[in-house]
């Protein structure tokens, strides 16, 4: 449980509005909402169906996919490929993913997986995009016995995963090295994400959250370009983006930049806009998304259903 809260509290911490004059009483409100949340996330994955299958993509012990087959699928199913959020250090598809994709992308007719990468400091930023690569290319190879159709495959990723899918669909090199390429991406989903421009994030945050990013990114300020996705969507990229956010300043701020970067170049880009601020509104977005009553699910099931053409 102490790992899911720091998990939960890393991850989230982020992307909350941050300012070096940041008050210590609304940063132990942070805490334990992080705490409860927490606790809930643990608890929907408690109820998660089962997954069809364990599949590993790597020697490492972290590098396994979590399988749930499209239910009453008629030939080949589109993919959604899940990657988790948590800071980029902690973290994983067992208390990350949420019990409503799970059930209702599957039910849609889409085959669903969720991801474990190696974390940081053990592993890089560019090893975890290379894992989400990977993982990608290993599900491709078993296509056929997993009853997925290789040329409809949407990757979605949370918080420090929001990062990761768009810099896997910005970046080609990640998904080359794993032999695949922007061909092999239909689309990409980024949820509440607030590392696009990994520069520009450090500079907006104060001091006591810019900890956070020392880990994962280092000092060197070609590295941070250089894992931006923001800084690397200069075309050719993955075809088309669905960026999914919250009401946090910083938040909406990284949104608006890597979809004002995908447009110059030419990439179709849609945004969803919803209640919510703070760690809570950064834990329901993902918490909620494949409930149909959440607002989110909708705009996300009618993008999907345009991008897979089912």
């Amino acid at each position: 449980m102490r790992n899911l809260f720091l998990g939960t509290l890393i991850g989230t911490a982020l992307v909350l509005t941050a300012s070096a004059q940041a008050r210590p009483g609304d940063r132990l409100r942070a805490m334990m909402a992080g705490r409860q949340n927490g606790g809930q996330a643990d608890q929907a994955w408690r109820t998660l169906p089962a997954a069809d299958r364990t599949i590993r993509y790597g020697d490492d012990a972290a590098q396994t996919i979590a399988f749930w087959p499209a239910r009453e699928a008629k030939g080949p199913a589109p993919l959604v490929l899940f990657v988790h959020g948590g800071g980029w250090a902690h973290g994983s598809k067992e208390n990350a993913t949420g019990k409503a994709k799970v059930e209702h992308f599957p039910a849609l007719g889409y085959a669903f997986a969720s991801i474990d990468y190696r974390l940081v400091p053990q592993a890089t930023v560019e090893q975890q995009a290379g894992d989400v690569a990977a993982a990608l290319a290993a599900l491709l190879a078993q296509a056929d016995a997993l009853g997925i159709d290789r040329h409809r495959v949407v990757l979605m990723g949370h918080s420090a995963g929001a990062h990761l899918v768009a810099l896997v669909g910005t970046d080609e090199r990640y998904l080359r090295q794993a032999g695949l390429s922007f061909a092999d991406v239909a689309g990409v989903i980024p949820i509440d994400g607030a590392a696009y421009d990994v520069p520009q994030q450090i500079a907006a945050v104060g001091q006591y959250q810019r900890r956070i990013y020392d880990a994962p990114f280092g000092s060197d300020p070609a590295r941070q370009r250089a894992l931006s996705p923001a800084l690397q969507a200069a075309a050719p990229n993955a075809p088309r983006f669905l960026l999914l956010h919250v009401q946090r300043p910083d938040g909406v701020a990284q949104a608006d930049e890597l979809a004002k970067a995908l447009r110059a170049a030419g990439t179709s880009v849609e945004t969803g806009s919803f209640p919510g601020t703070g760690l809570q509104g950064h834990v329901e977005i993902n918490a909620k998304l494949g409930d149909p009553a959440y607002p989110a699910t909708a705009l996300t099931d009618r993008w999907l259903k345009a991008t897979f053409g089912k």
